[in-house]
C-alpha cells in the first residue's frame, strides 16, 4: 500500500469537502437520525451527524465516494464531534469507540474500493479530531476567569479513546483539525503520541487551525506564528488551516505559514464568508479560481474544502491542483 508520505512528494493532495453540507441534502428526520436501534432513546438525537455512521451508513459511504469521484486523494471520517465531549450533549458517551470505528472503516472501504479501481492514484483515509466544544485555555464564565469547563487531563483522555478506535477501524492518518485553542490540539497531540508509543507505530499527523476573524488570530489568541511554535515539537504531515473564512480571507495567513515552516501545508476553506441566513454562497469556478492563487504562489501541499463546499467544489479544485508541483520543503529556523 502506497504512503501518503511518498504521494505527497509527487503530487498536491486533494482533500475532500464539507460533510455537513452533503448531510443537509438529505433532509433527514428524528426517526431517520435514531434508526432502529435508537428508537426508543430517551433524548432527541436530530442534528447528531456522527451518529449517522451507525444509523444511516449508506448515505455516509455515498458521500465519500462522491468526494472519490470528483478527484479527493483524501476523505475524512464523519467523526468531527465523536469524544466523549463531543456526545455528551445526545447522552451518547458509551457509544464513542463503535462510531469512530465504524466511520473508519466505512470511509476505508470506500477508499479501498477506489485505489483497486486506479492503484496509480491510491485514497486516503483521514481520522477527523475536531475541537470539542469546550476550551482549556479560556473561561466560559466573565465572571470568573479562572474557571474551565474542561482540564487537558480530560481531553487528553477523551481523544486518546477516539483515536484508538480511528485506528482500529483503519485510518491512514489523523487530523487533528479546526483548531480555535491550541491548548485543546496539544491534548490530542499528547494522545496522539502516547497512542504510538502503547502500540509502537507511526501514523502521519495533520494539525489544521482556525484563524477566527481578520485579527489574524485562533480563538484563543494566538497569532499564526504563536500557533505553529506550539505545535511545531512533534513531527507532522502537514500544518494548515480550515474553516472560519474563505480562500481569499485566508490567503495571507497560508502565506505567513508557508513562509516559517518546514513542514507540508494544508488548506481547506469555506466557500467564501456565510450569507445573511448562515450559508455559503460562493461557486465552486470562484473558490477555484481562488486556490489558483495559492497554487501560483506555491503555498500549500493539501487543497480541500470546509463548510458550503462539496463534490462540485472538490472537483474544480482538484483539476487546477493537477497542473501544479507541490510546494518544495525547506528548513526553516
Amino acid at each position: 500500500m502506497p504512503k501518503i508520505q511518498e504521494e505527497i512528494k509527487k503530487r498536491i493532495l486533494v482533500l475532500d469537502g464539507a460533510m455537513g453540507t452533503m448531510l443537509q441534502r438529505y433532509n433527514f428526520s428524528e426517526e431517520d437520525f435514531r434508526g432502529e436501534r435508537f428508537k426508543d432513546f430517551p433524548y432527541s438525537l436530530k442534528g447528531n451527524n456522527d451518529l449517522l455512521s451507525i444509523t444511516q451508513p449508506q448515505a455516509i459511504a455515498a458521500i465519500h465516494a462522491q468526494y472519490f469521484e470528483a478527484g479527493a486523494d483524501i476523505v475524512e471520517t464523519n467523526t468531527f464531534s465523536s469524544t466523549t465531549i463531543g456526545m455528551a450533549d445526545y447522552h451518547l458517551e458509551d457509544i464513542v469507540y463503535e462510531l469512530n470505528f465504524q466511520s473508519a472503516k466505512i470511509a476505508r472501504e470506500v477508499a479501498d474500493e477506489f485505489t483497486a479501481r486506479n492503484p496509480e492514484k491510491p485514497r486516503f483515509v483521514a481520522g477527523s479530531i475536531g475541537p470539542t466544544n469546550r476550551t482549556a485555555s479560556m473561561s466560559p464564565d466573565v465572571n470568573d476567569p479562572g474557571y474551565r469547563a474542561v482540564s487537558f487531563d480530560d481531553l487528553s483522555l477523551a481523544y486518546k479513546q477516539q483515536i484508538e478506535a480511528l485506528l482500529d477501524g483503519g485510518v491512514d492518518l489523523l487530523l487533528v483539525e479546526t483548531i480555535f485553542d491550541t491548548l485543546n490540539a496539544k491534548a490530542a497531540l499528547f494522545a496522539i503520541e502516547e497512542v504510538k508509543d502503547e502500540r509502537k507505530i507511526d501514523i502521519p499527523i495533520m494539525v489544521s487551525g482556525t484563524i477566527t476573524d481578520a485579527s489574524g488570530r485562533t480563538l484563543s489568541g494566538q497569532t499564526v506564528e504563536a500557533f505553529l511554535i506550539s505545535i511545531s515539537h512533534i513531527p507532522l504531515l502537514s500544518v494548515g488551516f480550515n474553516c472560519a473564512l474563505g480562500a481569499h480571507q485566508l490567503k495571507p495567513y497560508l502565506k505567513q505559514l508557508s513562509q516559517n515552516t518546514s513542514f507540508n501545508v494544508s488548506a481547506h476553506p469555506n466557500a467564501g464568508l456565510p450569507n445573511a441566513f448562515g450559508q455559503y454562497d460562493e461557486t465552486p469556478k470562484e473558490m477555484q479560481t481562488q486556490i489558483k492563487e495559492y497554487l501560483d504562489e506555491n503555498l500549500i501541499n493539501i487543497i480541500g474544502g470546509c463548510c458550503g463546499t462539496n463534490p462540485d467544489h472538490i472537483r474544480l479544485i482538484a483539476e487546477v491542483a493537477k497542473e501544479y508541483k507541490p510546494r518544495v520543503l525547506e528548513a526553516k529556523m
